[in-house]
């Protein structure tokens, strides 16, 4: 059975930092390509950044880019989210999401798996 399992979310002040990880079991973790995407309340969920199976292509959302930074280690079967200087507009639920088409990540298709979630929320 393939889990996700985020952590790391909590309340922080605006400018501040969080650093939200995704492990993962069940499936070959170096297959697959790993996202980030948020959903704010009453808003649809969107993408924020992917990174490749190796870690060689990495792609953000304009929103996040400079302040948000992705990694995975692939001996960890773990996807990370270093978020700084974060904004109240960043407030969301996080999902970490696995697929096999960077193309489909970046819009949201062909995700084979997503987490639960974990709350973010910064406070202004």
């Amino acid at each position: 059975q393939v889990q996700l399992v985020e952590s790391g979310g909590g309340l922080v002040q605006a400018g501040g930092s969080l650093r939200l990880s995704c492990a993962a079991s069940g499936l070959t973790f170096s297959n697959y390509a790993m996202g980030w995407f948020r959903q704010a309340p009453g808003k649809e969920r969107e993408f924020v950044v992917y990174i490749s199976r190796m870690g060689g292509t990495i792609y953000y959302a304009d929103s996040v880019r400079g302040r948000f930074t992705i990694s995975r280690d692939n001996a960890k079967n773990t996807v990370y989210l270093q978020m700084n200087i974060l904004k109240p507009e960043d407030t969301a639920v996080y999902y970490c999401a696995a697929g096999t088409s960077l193309s489909g990540m970046r819009v949201g298709n062909l995700i084979d798996y997503w987490g639960q979630g974990t709350q973010v929320t910064v406070s202004s």
